[in-house]
């Protein structure tokens, strides 16, 4: 099905359950990830249920939606998603019935990048724990939207969070700081990490652009090989998300160069870029897969 028929699909659903819906049962908040998941939870308990869309771990890149996606979204009193184009293949039916968290975003705070010579947003604004913050504004107030009656322990619990977050805030810059300058460059396999670069002073570099769909060019690899000898990078990261083999081929040409690089990866080593780790496991709230990234980071680095 298109997009077109989908959305259509999805309001006839939603009109004739409207007129059937049970009074007193919890609504249905659909979110497209497993951070929106984590922060519904953190500001609405379990007042709502939550449903998930794109499984922890996944590359919500790659994602293509499923039968059932379509049915979570046309039985949902309210759907969430990031926006910014990051649920790439199924933006059309979640701009038709969903709330972007990004949409009170200021212009000149959302990143653009450079995609095969063409200029495209950088979806990628949890790294920025400011905008993080006003994302988390903008889902409780579609919850309290939702919700009227829990209006006071939603706004609760979102000042709460909010403080969590500026602690974090300040974990992050006292840990990145700490990594001496010419020591302050982060490789990762696609360019996830661009609003971290530029909130906390660290150069990223990637042999991949935004989208883990696009190939990597083997000059782009070059590059990145020539720069890890320039600047004497002692390791570089693997994602959760994304092949390790790609670091393989940078640590590969280093060592051709005589430069001997670690590759920063294996279970619990990596770094999480667009997904948590599955519940359960360390990495599944946004604090602590943002605490594990640092301390990689910071630890492989110093």
């Amino acid at each position: 099905r298109n997009s077109g028929q989908i959305t259509q699909a999805v309001n006839e659903n939603k009109s004739s359950e409207a007129s059937g819906a049970g009074e007193g049962s919890k609504k249905n908040v659909v979110v497209t990830t497993s951070f929106l998941q984590d922060m519904v939870e953190q500001i609405a308990g379990d007042t709502v249920d939550i449903k998930l869309i794109i499984p922890a771990g996944e590359d919500p890149h790659l994602y293509v939606a499923k039968p059932e996606d379509y049915t979570k979204l046309s039985e949902a009193d309210l759907t969430l998603y990031h926006g910014l184009h990051f649920e790439g293949k199924m933006v059309e039916a979640l701009e038709a019935t969903g709330e972007a968290v990004s949409r009170n975003f200021p212009e000149d705070k959302i990143g653009t990048m450079d995609e095969n010579g063409a200029v495209i947003v950088d979806p990628h604004f949890w790294f920025d724990i400011d905008l993080y913050k006003m994302a988390v504004e903008a889902a409780s107030e579609s919850l309290e939207n939702l919700n009227p009656g829990y209006k006071d322990m939603y706004e609760k619990q979102k000042t709460k969070y909010i403080e969590e977050l500026t602690e974090l805030d300040n974990y992050v810059r006292e840990n990145i700081s700490s990594i001496p300058k010419e020591s302050r460059y982060l490789i990762t396999p696609h360019d996830a990490f661009n609003y971290f670069s530029r909130a906390y002073d660290i150069e990223v570099k990637a042999p991949q652009g935004v989208s883990t769909e696009s190939e990597v060019a083997n000059q782009d690899i070059q590059e990145t090989i020539d720069f890890i000898v320039e600047h004497k990078i002692k390791a570089i990261f693997a994602e959760s998300t994304t092949d390790p083999a790609r670091m393989e081929k940078l640590r590969e040409g280093a060592a051709a160069k005589g430069a001997d690089v670690k590759i920063v990866k294996g279970e619990g080593n990596e770094l999480f870029s667009d997904s948590l780790a599955p519940k359960g496991q360390d990495g599944d709230t946004y604090i602590d897969m943002y605490k594990h990234n640092v301390k990689l980071i910071t630890d492989n680095l110093k």
